[in-house]
């Protein structure tokens, strides 16, 4: 008859020995007290990422010619209603087609600038005025020098020879003035000049006329002349003669 086994025989064949968990634990606990924890790295910032643009300023816009008119009434208003006992026609711009670009082709650069155009004419004397408003920077009469030639075929002279034009002082204003040629009427006078905001170009038959406009124009004054420095003469210092 076989023997039964008791429990507590049943019990002791399936315990395991603490001694065979000994070295394990041992070993558990070594690795975990050699094992650093990797630190996380902190982020850097991109290599890619792009700076803000910079802003870009925007430019400034160049002038450019103005193939239409406005009425100036101010413009208008400087140009005398007689001159030289004759009547000045002065029309309004629904009456003639020149607008500043058109003139302003003569000007180069400068005619750029024309804003406003005013014409007006005397019959007999023959006598002919462009006048023009034109924004800054605001030329001289000298500015005017590079465009004589073509300011001179604008009002019908044949010869574009820069040579014929001198600057003068008529009266008050200081101009640059040229003859007529052989394709003009008798002691037709090519005038142009600056006076602040304005330019004007004029052709006249009669130099009293001519001259009488001038001066009912604003203008260029000329330059006042440097006075000569004063000498003064210090008193000569004489030694006084003592007795002997």
């Amino acid at each position: 008859m076989p023997t039964t086994r008791t429990d507590h025989a049943r019990r002791r064949r399936h315990a395991i020995p603490l001694t065979v968990f000994a070295p394990v634990l041992m070993l558990l606990a070594l690795m975990g007290a050699c094992t650093t924890p990797t630190p996380t790295p902190s982020p850097s910032p991109s290599e890619s990422a792009n700076p803000a643009p910079t802003a870009t300023p925007a430019p400034t816009p160049e002038p450019t010619p103005l193939y239409s008119n406005t009425a100036d009434p101010a413009l208008a208003a400087l140009i005398p209603p007689t001159v030289a006992g004759h009547a000045v026609q002065i029309p309004p711009i629904t009456q003639f087609a020149y607008t500043p670009g058109d003139i302003g082709e003569v000007y180069g650069e400068i005619g750029l600038r024309f804003r406003t155009l005013q014409v007006a004419f005397v019959s007999r004397p023959r006598l002919s005025l462009y006048a023009m408003r034109l924004n800054a920077p605001f030329p001289t009469t000298g500015d005017l020098e590079p465009y004589l030639a073509e300011a001179a075929r604008y009002v019908g002279i044949a010869g574009l020879h820069r040579e014929p034009w001198t600057l003068q002082t008529i009266g008050s204003h200081v101009v640059w003035m040229r003859p007529g040629d052989n394709a003009t009427l008798k002691g037709t006078q090519v005038y142009t000049w600056a006076a602040g905001e304005f330019v004007f170009l004029m052709i006249g038959t009669d130099e009293a006329q001519n001259h009488a406009m001038l001066a009912a124009l604003p203008g260029e004054p000329p330059p006042t002349p440097t006075p000569a420095p004063s000498i003064s003469h210090s008193p000569s210092v004489v030694p006084s003669l003592s007795a002997s």
